[in-house]
């Protein structure tokens, strides 16, 4: 077990759903998609790109969990899903948060469980994503 403080949001033991847009908004990405970003962020950020969630069943989806309310500000490119409020599919949507240690199959932390008020800079995430993706499409000010 680490000493660092973890917010409220990230369970002791195990797995737990969280509503996206309370704690958190995210940024689904599919497959090597979503690994080739945290790659890039990682390097970007001295390794500690924020908090990054693993999914290694199914989609092995990649979430990118960002403040809350800081994933409605971008218009992210095509393959790429924004989680949170108000939910785009007009219906609540969540997120399965692993504990920052033991056994949380399928879901892991790419990049070790967030501390308090760390979140992945949404900015620097849809740059990256436009970048890879070849769009820009930010909201005119």
């Amino acid at each position: 077990m680490t000493s660092n403080l973890h917010p409220n949001w990230v369970p002791a033991v195990g797995l737990q759903l969280r509503l996206a847009g309370i704690h958190f908004d995210a940024v689904r990405v599919c497959g090597v998609r979503g690994e080739a970003v945290v790659h890039h962020l990682a390097s970007l950020t001295d390794d500690r790109p924020g908090p990054v969630v693993r999914e290694v069943g199914r989609g092995r989806w990649t979430y990118f969990l960002l403040a809350p309310g800081e994933g409605e500000e971008f218009d992210w490119p095509p393959g790429v899903r924004r989680l949170g409020r108000p939910a785009p599919a007009g219906r609540d949507e969540y997120v399965g948060i692993p504990a920052p240690d033991g056994n949380t199959y399928p879901l892991s932390w790419r990049c070790g469980a967030p501390e308090l008020g760390e979140f992945v800079d949404a900015e620097l995430l849809h740059g990256v994503l436009t970048a890879q993706l070849g769009q820009c499409c930010r909201h005119p000010a």
